[in-house]
């Protein structure tokens, strides 16, 4: 028999989080197969009054994934072909990828050494470059929670409203994370949310929302997420999407938001297990100031790929899984790189090279957490 300590310990544990919720999930599923609604169904409206309500916003729009949530704010700003649209070159392709899907050019941005968040100073100089340039109109700035701290949003707003930009929020990583007391998800004019399955919130498949605070936003996001309809199924009032969220997620996401503040202490209580155990062999993430993380993903700094490497085979040699966010830079990725002007991102580069994330979720026990400690700095 294999004992506990040999127990591969995986970077995620999704069926022991679904025994948590098993019983409460299958209420909610049997109630969706008796009124067959699978698209738009009571829990669709449901779930969006849930997430309003946790995050003191006036309206939350579902949808099919957290990259159609991106791609329905930036339609219903008109963002397209000649504009440029500010974002961190270091985060998930899908923040990049929906600009160039329409039709404008995606400029990156470098990131803080030590929280890994959008750097202000650095936004700045983009920019005065673009404009300088010529060639297009700073028309948006998303601002990303990578890994569930919140992006620097007091000094993204000032620069918006000074540039007279749209600011929008991807909160794929952070839903439940606050900054100054306050939850996240009013941070800008409209936030966007991912509940893919490895997020702290997850779906048991695609899914998204939008948080905004504009009652007119808000319909017309509800409009374009299916189809551009009006008050009927058949008045096509503009181009829309088919991008509805569908009822079955919405029920598996209601079964999590009854655990979710649980869920998230635990995140935070194993985060700061590691932030003591592992400094004596990596740096653990700088905190942000007066915030509090979800820490959907905790990454530590290596000295370099080599010492990375060799770190990685000694957690898998332990039966520790661990894994890399992001390996390569967005701006060095070859979909990207015919639309980024060539200036170099040092810290964003630097980061892709040295970055290892490590296991957090709810479902560690301590001596898992333990064993992580113990496989990162190499003790018996």
């Amino acid at each position: 028999m294999t004992s506990s300590a040999e127990q591969p310990i995986g970077f995620l544990d999704l069926p022991r989080q679904q025994k948590v919720i098993a019983d409460n999930l299958r209420v909610r599923l049997d109630r969706v197969m008796e009124h067959c609604r699978f698209v738009m169904g009571p829990e669709v409206q449901e779930l969006e009054e849930r997430l309003a309500a946790y995050v003191g916003a006036a309206a939350c729009v579902g949808v099919s994934s957290g990259t159609d949530a991106i791609q329905v704010v930036l339609m219903a700003e008109g963002i397209g072909a000649g504009d440029a649209v500010f974002l961190p070159a270091f985060t998930y392709t899908a923040t990049a990828e929906v600009p160039l899907v329409l039709g404008a050019t995606p400029v990156f941005v470098d990131v803080d050494p030590h929280t890994f968040q959008i750097d202000p100073a650095s936004l700045r100089q983009r920019i005065a470059h673009v404009r300088a340039q010529g060639r297009l109109r700073p028309r948006a700035i998303i601002g990303v929670d990578l890994f569930g701290q919140p992006a620097p949003w007091p000094e993204l707003r000032a620069i918006a409203t000074a540039e007279d930009m749209f600011l929008m929020a991807d909160c794929a990583q952070s839903f439940g994370a606050s900054l100054s007391g306050r939850r996240l998800g009013r941070e800008a004019t409209a936030t966007t949310l991912s509940f893919f399955p490895s997020k702290p919130l997850g779906a048991y498949g695609d899914a998204g929302a939008i948080l905004t605070d504009d009652p007119e936003r808000a319909e017309l996001y509800r409009s374009l997420r299916s189809h551009g309809e009006g008050k009927t199924r058949y008045e096509v009032l503009r181009t829309g999407m088919n991008a509805r969220l569908d009822t079955i997620q919405a029920a598996v996401l209601l079964a999590k938001m009854d655990v979710l503040d649980l869920d998230l202490a635990r995140r935070r209580d194993i985060a700061r297990v590691y932030d003591a155990g592992v400094a004596e062999r990596v740096i653990p993430p700088a905190r942000v100031p007066d915030s509090e993380s979800v820490w959907a993903i905790y990454s530590v700094l290596t000295r370099g790929p080599e010492d990375r490497a060799a770190l990685q085979r000694q957690m898998q040699a332990r039966n520790v899984a661990s894994a890399i966010y992001y390996p390569r830079p967005l701006h060095k990725q070859p979909a990207y790189q015919p639309h980024h002007d060539g200036v170099s991102l040092p810290v964003s580069e630097d980061l892709s090279n040295r970055i290892l994330a490590l296991p957090l979720h709810p479902q560690l026990a301590r001596w898992d957490v333990a064993r992580v400690v113990a496989a990162v700095c190499g003790h018996d």
